[in-house]
Formats: C-alpha cells, structure tokens, sequence
C-alpha cells in the first residue's frame, strides 16, 4: 500500500490535518458572509429601493476592493506570515458584516461594501500560503479541494439560515448575527496556528519529512519584473478572470435570478439556490482528489490540466443549456451541475499557483484572484445592465458562457512544471509514477 494512503488511514489527526481543519472552518463562515447579502438581495432592493443595475454595483463594490487589494495582502502573509494577517483579515471583514446590517441608504451600502472586500482580500492566498507551508506538493490540490469544499457549504447552509431570520428578525439581523462567528475564529486562529512546522510544538520529526518543510530563511519578497515576463502567469490570471465571469453569477445574482427571472418563491428559492453549493463541494473535493491521483501516475502537466479544462468546459455547456431551457426546475438542476464542473477546476487552480510560486504562494494566489475578481466586478455590472435593458435574466447567461470556454482553452496553456522563480523551489514535483 503507498505510503500516502497508510498515513491517511492511521493517522488522520496529524497537524497539518489539524490547520487544514482551521481553514475548513474558515472557508464556511467567509462564504455564509459573502452569500448572506445574495440571499438577502430581494428584500434589500424593495426596502432600499435599489434597481437592477445598480444592484449589480452594490454586489460588484465587494469584488473591485476585493481585487485591488489582493496582491498586496498575499505578498503580506508570504513576508509576515498567515498568522498575524489571516487574523487582520477576518477580524475587518466581521466588522463590516455587522455594519451591513446598520445600512439606511443605497451609498452608505456601496461604500460598507466596499470596505468589506478591501478587508477580506487576501483569505484565500493566505489560506494557500498556509498550505503552501505545511502540505508536500502531492497533497495539495486535495487540500485546496476540502477548503473550497467548505465554501460551498457555507453557501449552501447560508439561504437556510438567513431566509427563516430575514423572516422574523428582517435582514438586518443576519448581517449582525454572522459577523461575531468570524471574530471567535480569528482568536483560534491567532493562539494556535503557528507559520512554519517547526515552530509548532508536538510536530514529530516524521510528519516534518513527510511535509518537505524549508528551512526558514529570509523572505524578500517575490521579483515581480521577472514574473511579469513569464507568459505562465498571464495565462494563470487570464484563466481565472474568464472563470470568474461565470461563477461569480452563483454569490452575486443567482437568488435574484431565480425568484425574478425564473419564478421561484422564496421559500422554494431558499431550497434550490442550496442545490449548485451542495454539487459544488463535491466538485472540489472530487477535482482535487483526481487531480493528486493524476500527478502522481502522469505528472504535473496531466493532473492540473486534464482536471481544470474539462470542469471549465462543462461548466460552460450547463451554463448554455440553462439559459435556453424553459422549465425552472430544470434550470436550477443545470445551475448545479454547471457549478460542480466548475468546481472541479477551483482547487487545482489553486494547487497550480503553488506549484508555480513555491514560497510565494501568497503573492502568485492573490495576482490570479486579483484577475479573477475584476472578473467578478464586471460579471456583476454588466448583468444588472442587461436586466434593465432587455429585461431577461436569461440573456447574461450566454456571454458568462462564453467566457467560461475560453478559460477551458485558456487552462491548456498553463504549464505548472514551469516555476516563475526557479530559486524559489522547495520540495521537489514528484515525478509521474512516484510518492
């Protein structure tokens, strides 16, 4: 039996399965916060009196700071460390969760919203930068694939929440009541986690070798003149700026859409927005997965790629067959599937910034995210735009479509043997065949 698959079966409460478990539960509460303010969008545009298209900048706001700060705060936690700025981060983005819920007016809310991304930017590269640190290459797509599984869930249990308190409470309260979560995690975080293996008491000398741990040296942050040059990395962040012109539908407009444009009551909206979260941790969890097992038979090159185009091409093909089907309950079921293909991709691009980046992990993630969410931004926009004037929420559909295909081709472009700095290597890419 490989030696993998011993260590998974006895001893499956190592520390670095102890941090993953951290991050899983830090994934679940960034996502039943960025979800809570879709799922309450019906109610906040009649009370605010806020049309479609300037909704779409309500939920654009997040993702345009989100972006700008993105590289900044992940280069942070590659000199720093994810200790003291995953701390930061979520600590910020709890307070502006609250005051969400303290909003009267359609600019008070652009500008709260806008401080929210600015604040969160960076959870997700700093995630990576911890799984950077403690994870050996083989293992790390899987470790992508259990915390973007986790952001699903919160997605899921997040209109099941948030639909029984808006209800009673109205809206407000849910932004009030999911902003103290993040706050006790940040204190776990902050008293547990340690930044390198070896500063961690009760680390064996075993799980050390096993993970592959540089020695710590000095960090001088990543040589952007040189990775500005590598066409790898333009492909990586061209990849996830298509990709996100189609997933960021599902955090941004997909409760809307499925109450206004495709009919569904609220409660029912409540049932079937949980349905493409639910598909989609499988997808995570699923690609990751496959995707290590790839490595490890044919390599690099196969493992990511094989995994992240086919998911990103069907993506696109249920993206295209929701907008022209004509039954509700079908679309919500293509919804679904369209978000679990895509979602086999999403931890293996991830698992590719680190097998790029090495221990800059941080600064490669958050360049790609940084993409991703200007992406996101103007997937955002420009489908409020369209609403307002076609007056179909079906139409949008087709060019998020489109640009999910390209980012299927696009993913065959990257090369993830290729390091953007060489000297940067830590722990050797295992070769086809080889643990």
């Amino acid at each position: 039996m490989p030696a993998y698959a011993v260590h998974y079966n006895c001893d499956v409460m190592k520390y670095r399965h102890r941090v993953l478990a951290l991050l899983f539960l830090l994934s679940i509460i960034t996502y039943i916060d960025r979800v809570c303010i879709s799922v309450a969008g019906p109610r906040m545009q009649q009370d605010l009196d806020i049309s479609p298209e300037r909704w779409g900048w309500v939920v654009g706001a997040f993702t345009l700071s989100y972006a700008i700060f993105e590289i900044p705060t992940g280069a942070m936690g590659d000199r720093v460390g994810p200790r003291a700025v995953l701390t930061r981060i979520v600590v910020w983005w709890s307070v502006f969760t609250t005051l969400t819920g303290t909003v009267s007016n359609y600019l008070l809310l652009l500008l709260t919203r806008f401080l929210f991304g600015a604040g969160e930017a960076g959870a997700y590269p700093n995630s990576s930068a911890s799984i950077s640190r403690w994870f050996p290459t083989e293992e790390r797509a899987r470790a992508q694939g259990v915390v973007w599984m986790a952001s699903r869930i919160g997605g899921a249990v997040s209109p099941l929440l948030v639909v029984p308190i808006q209800r009673l409470y109205g809206w407000r309260v849910s932004f009030w009541l999911f902003g103290f979560l993040g706050v006790i995690w940040a204190v776990v975080w902050y008293f547990w986690y340690r930044d390198h293996p070896s500063d961690k008491p009760g680390v064996t000398a075993a799980e050390m070798k096993e993970i592959g741990a540089a020695p710590k040296s000095a960090h001088h942050g990543l040589p952007w003149r040189q990775v500005l040059r590598e066409g790898n990395l333009w492909y990586i962040m061209l990849m996830y700026h298509t990709y996100c012109w189609g997933a960021y539908f599902y955090l941004s407009w997909l409760h809307t859409y499925l109450q206004k444009g495709r009919g569904f009551t609220e409660g029912a909206m409540a049932v079937w927005s949980t349905l493409p979260f639910i598909v989609g941790a499988c997808g995570n969890l699923a690609g990751g997965t496959i995707s290590d097992v790839l490595v490890r038979r044919y390599g690099l090159k196969v493992g990511r790629r094989t995994i992240g185009s086919l998911g990103l091409a069907l993506s696109a093909l249920f993206m295209l067959m929701t907008a022209m089907t004509g039954s509700k309950t079908a679309a919500a079921i293509f919804l679904a599937l369209g978000y679990g293909s895509m979602d086999c991709m999403l931890p293996v691009s991830w698992a590719v910034c680190l097998d790029v980046g090495k221990k800059y992990a941080g600064a490669v993630t958050g360049a790609m995210n940084m993409a991703g969410q200007f992406g996101s931004f103007l997937s955002a926009v420009v489908f409020g735009y369209i609403v307002k004037i076609w007056g179909d929420y079906n139409l949008p559909l087709f060019p998020m479509a489109g640009m999910l295909f390209l980012s299927a081709l696009l993913f065959l472009k990257i090369d993830p043997t290729r390091q953007l700095v060489p000297e940067a290597q830590q722990v050797p890419a295992p070769e086809p065949g080889r643990v």
